[in-house]
């Protein structure tokens, strides 16, 4: 039996967060070994309701950690996969605390053990066969634009660049090599890139997608030029994904256990 790591980022998903580990049902615990929830210092409530939550369901393996800074996504995913391999998991999921996406979408995935097969199954929104629901058609055209823009650049087809439910071998993460991707929103764009890179074998598998009562923390505009400006990079020379793409440099990126 493989051990699995179901890893929940929060930030200010209070109204979220209850839905979210509601989801996590007898069929799903089958697969899964542990959870936590990484709190990126929310300013809302969310760390009361996940503690109460995790209180109230005392039969559910479910830890909750708290950032020591404002990390940011990508610096939640570097605590994650940190304590994935210092605990000894095999495999690591990444399920949003947004509730907008289901982790059910992986069951067959699980069931079937086809993550044992490649380094990485990633969601995939814009996938024949995913679903999507409240998502306008100005952002799908947007991303099925990126979409086919790193394609060209991997020279690989690329069907979402990064969704909130996706599943990784820490075989692959060992070297660390995400420690220098970018904090923000931006560290699933280079996990892409460097997946190529580096030669990982990746798979997209169709998911689905709702927005209703969630707020994004994307600002469009500037991402979208600095997004643009990278896929440049890489294009002119793949190795420049190596290089320190943080703001901060952060020596070492942990979490205290809260409850």
């Amino acid at each position: 039996m493989d051990k699995i790591l179901l890893f929940i980022p929060v930030y200010n998903c209070e109204k979220q967060i209850v839905r979210v580990l509601d989801q996590l049902d007898d069929e799903v615990m089958k697969y899964i070994s542990e959870v936590i929830i990484v709190n990126n210092r929310s300013t809302d409530n969310t760390e009361m309701v996940a503690a109460a939550y995790i209180r109230q369901h005392p039969s559910l393996p479910v830890k909750l950690l708290r950032n020591h800074d404002n990390y940011g996504l990508g610096g939640s995913h570097k605590v994650a996969f940190g304590y994935a391999m210092n605990n000894d998991f095999d495999y690591v999921i990444v399920l949003h605390g947004d509730d907008q996406g289901r982790i059910s979408d992986f069951l067959p995935v699980l069931r079937s053990r086809y993550y044992k097969k490649h380094d990485c199954i990633l969601g995939a929104r814009f996938m024949r066969g995913s679903s999507l629901e409240g998502y306008s058609r100005f952002r799908t055209f947007g991303n099925v634009i990126y979409d086919f823009l790193f394609a060209f650049a991997t020279g690989r087809r690329i069907y979402d660049l990064g969704s909130g439910l996706n599943m990784y071998s820490t075989g692959m993460l060992k070297d660390r090599f995400y420690i220098q991707f970018p904090d923000n929103l931006m560290f699933n764009y280079c996990m892409i890139l460097a997946s190529e890179y580096y030669g990982h074998d990746i798979r997209f598998y169709p998911i689905s997608w709702r927005e209703d009562d969630q707020v994004s923390n994307v600002k469009m505009a500037s991402q979208a030029v600095k997004v643009l400006k990278m896929l440049k990079d890489y294009y002119m020379d793949p190795a420049v994904i190596t290089q320190d793409y943080r703001d901060t440099d952060v020596d070492g990126y942990a979490a205290d256990v809260i409850a």
